[in-house]
């Protein structure tokens, strides 16, 4: 359903993606790991239009969205949430919500801000408060929030776990295990926290200077020593 074919992506001079294939299992979760300037964040940022592809393919559902534009990749499934938990500071938690309903595929209802308040019940909570009186929790629960309102197919997460609390980022990662099995969502994780992201992946990619340096079932790359302590620092 969404896959990555040799793709290569840069800043100028610098290639920051080499080459870089997998394919994510429909319905699961597939951990991309690697040490920082492993080039996680590039391969999000290229397969969502930000960055643009200098060669290979993205593909979803069959069709090759390589040259898509980034706006429109919402309404064909894929939704994207970068690092950051970047939120309209100004704006309610519905308000927020609300936002990420407008753009998705053509004769797909929007998820209700009920619905989203069910799977983070603090939300529902906090749901008149304007964004920047939000936690670091609070906010992340948030930014996925607003991004299932669009009812993806794939979604791609850039390092939630950051600077959050443990049981915060276990709460998250509980939540997407739940949504994974109850919606059939596809989720493409990048994470620093290896131990973490193989604890609820189907599939591992692990990444070093921008290649794919192994592919493997989750639960094989974290019994591999081996290669835990080469590039996965645990």
């Amino acid at each position: 359903m969404f896959a990555v074919e040799a793709l290569s992506a840069g800043y100028g001079p610098v290639k920051a993606l080499d080459g870089v294939s997998f394919t994510a299992p429909e319905g699961r979760v597939t951990a991309v790991l690697g040490a920082n300037g492993a080039g996680k964040t590039t391969l999000l940022r290229t397969v969502s239009g930000l960055v643009p592809a200098r060669s290979g393919k993205v593909r979803l559902a069959g069709r090759d969205i390589t040259t898509v534009a980034a706006e429109k990749l919402s309404g064909l499934g894929l939704a994207h949430v970068p690092e950051g938990r970047g939120v309209i500071a100004e704006m309610t938690v519905t308000e927020n919500l609300r936002l990420g309903g407008l753009h998705r595929a053509a004769g797909t209802p929007p998820m209700t801000v009920d619905e989203v308040f069910d799977l983070f019940p603090r939300l529902g909570e906090r749901r008149q408060a304007t964004a920047h009186q939000l936690s670091g929790g609070e906010r992340q629960m948030l930014v996925i929030g607003r991004a299932l309102m669009a009812r993806p197919k794939v979604l791609l997460l850039d390092e939630p776990s950051l600077g959050l609390a443990p049981r915060v980022v276990t709460q998250i990662f509980d939540l997407l295990t739940r949504l994974v099995a109850a919606e059939g969502l596809t989720v493409v994780l990048v994470e620093q926290n290896a131990r973490s992201a193989l604890s609820i992946a189907d599939l591992g990619v692990v990444l070093s200077l921008g290649r794919v340096v192994a592919t493997d079932d989750a639960a094989v790359l974290a019994a591999d020593e081996q290669l835990r302590h080469a590039y996965l620092g645990f």
